[in-house]
């Protein structure tokens, strides 16, 4: 019985499938997106994370929790959120020339050869995936050395996710991913990370709130103390992550 309406389902057309069932398989996409069963690899990255504890700037749980405020602050809501609309956006419209520019625009900011390396890398790791599903976009749409977040836009687009929960998810992905650092390297008790998380909810809605507002000329990150951290993380001596 659940086989054949879920076959009836997928042989509908966006328009004839009824509101509630597109909603839900929408979520279901976005879900599946921001999964950290999703193969991509993303596991393998600290964002400067790793680096903040060797040099003793986070000890604690209250030092993480202010850490992940800032990089949340003057890095998220300024640059992968507000990027993520306009890139739903050119995906959306088909437009190349919209996707490839704020693609490299994103290169461009990344201010260490790691967060550059992690961003490429995870893009290419997500095309590999999607070829693999039978859910790339058209070739000529595909920018060159697309990031994550390029792609991440693209699969929310085609799951017709709405751009707010799409900043909703892509932000709540980078908060597991960073509290799963966290309680590898720091190290951070379970209990800990789930006290972090009650505290940092409410700020990703506010972040992407604020994200969905910034005009093109307030973009950009300002995290000198991430970047620092990432550029000092390539030569650390001991690591367990890539970045």
């Amino acid at each position: 019985m659940i086989t054949a309406i879920a076959t009836a389902i997928t042989m509908l057309t966006p328009t004839d499938t009824p509101a509630a069932a597109s909603g839900d398989l929408a979520l279901l996409g976005l879900m599946q997106l921001v999964s950290p069963a999703l193969p991509i690899g993303a596991f393998a990255w600290s964002q400067g994370l790793e680096s903040a504890f060797e040099l003793g700037w986070v000890n604690n749980e209250a030092d993480l929790q202010e850490w992940l405020e800032g990089v949340l602050e003057d890095g998220l809501s300024r640059c992968e959120l507000p990027l993520l609309v306009r890139l739903q956006t050119a995906w959306a419209a088909g437009d190349a020339e919209a996707i490839a520019q704020w693609n490299d625009w994103l290169h461009a900011t990344r201010e260490t050869a790691e967060l550059s390396d992690e961003d490429t890398r995870l893009g290419a790791a997500l095309v590999t995936l999607l070829r693999s599903l039978g859910l790339l976009p058209e070739a000529n749409l595909i920018p060159d050395e697309p990031g994550y977040i390029t792609m991440f836009a693209w699969v929310a687009h085609y799951r017709n996710v709405p751009e707010r929960q799409t900043l909703l998810g892509y932000a709540w992905a980078w908060l597991e991913n960073q509290l799963a650092v966290a309680c590898k390297a720091l190290p951070l008790g379970h209990t800990a990370a789930q006290r972090v998380t009650e505290h940092m909810r409410p700020l990703l809605v506010t972040a992407v709130e604020i994200a969905l507002q910034r005009n093109d000329e307030e973009l950009g990150p300002i995290l000198p103390g991430l970047a620092l951290g990432s550029a000092l993380h390539e030569t650390q001596y001991s690591r367990l992550f890539r970045s």
